[in-house]
């Protein structure tokens, strides 16, 4: 589902097209290669020659990522082993066709992850989330099932007296509470 965002602010926005690229730094870019080529499938490109420091270019899926060889990564984190899988931390999410074929492949290659589900007003996405060789966070996720509704779209009507749960409203039960908090934190800020 491809869905422009009107422009609401005053402010002219940036002109931006898309997502171009990731940039990550690693300790081994081959390592990191063959991961990405291997479990994501991207492709690995020509990259400029005027480049002075080992990197690699990969492609696919209409974005790039960029590796920047660091081999003293580990210098600049205190943890020697491996961090936790957590959905919450930052990561990268890649939209996918089949979680269950995405699970069982990787089940195959021996990598660990972790699942979570996301569910709103009937709708589930599942994701699953592990980590590429130098600890970075990737999401394999339906996350296409999630409509995309901008909040200034959500209709908000409080009833008179009252900021309990709105009238019903075009947009789902998690917009309407955001809305609602918002509401009274500007009560609580006016006063």
């Amino acid at each position: 589902m491809i869905m422009e965002i009107e422009e609401v602010s005053d402010c002219e926005a940036l002109p931006l097209l898309s997502l171009n690229h990731v940039s990550l730094l690693c300790r081994s870019v081959w390592d990191s290669v063959r991961f990405y080529e291997d479990v994501l499938g991207f492709v690995l490109i020509k990259r400029p020659s005027s480049f002075n420091f080992n990197g690699a270019w990969l492609y696919n899926y209409g974005i790039g990522i960029h590796l920047i060889e660091n081999p003293s990564i580990d210098d600049f984190d205190t943890v020697t082993e491996p961090r936790p899988i957590n959905p919450k931390d930052n990561h990268i999410s890649f939209q996918c066709t089949d979680v269950a074929l995405v699970k069982r492949r990787l089940e195959d290659m021996g990598m660990r992850y972790v699942t979570a589900v996301v569910e709103d007003d009937g709708t589930r996405v599942d994701q699953v989330f592990f980590h590429d060789p130098d600890g970075y966070m990737i999401e394999l996720c339906n996350c296409e099932n999630i409509p995309i509704i901008p909040l200034y779209s959500c209709s908000f009507k409080p009833r008179m007296g009252s900021f309990k749960r709105a009238a019903a409203s075009t947009c789902g039960f998690l917009e309407t509470v955001m809305m609602e908090s918002l509401s009274t934190d500007m009560l609580n800020f006016s006063f």
